[in-house]
């Protein structure tokens, strides 16, 4: 395996973990948002009151989006062994 077809397996890597991840994290990041917004107006500054709506968020971002990141990873693996079964 040349040095630029591990940098294109790394490449593909990268952009499948950027769109695996990158809805969760815009998720995640959308949620502290309003939390934050919804802190500042009533004047609320409990810690913990953080944490709660982004894990309920995150895991219902999790059950829709799992069939969409399971195809993904799932194709990736894909071409990532047709390269390995295809190396002389």
């Amino acid at each position: 395996m040349s040095g630029a077809e591990v940098l294109d397996v790394a490449r593909d890597a990268v952009f499948v973990l950027l769109r695996v991840s990158g809805p969760l994290m815009l998720i995640a990041l959308a949620t502290g948002m309003v939390v934050a917004l919804i802190q500042a107006v009533t004047q609320i500054q409990e810690m913990t009151l953080t944490f709660v709506p982004k894990i309920l968020a995150l895991f219902a971002a999790l059950l829709l989006l799992l069939p969409f990141m399971s195809l993904s990873l799932g194709a990736f693996m894909e071409r990532v062994a047709d390269q390995i079964a295809s190396l002389p």
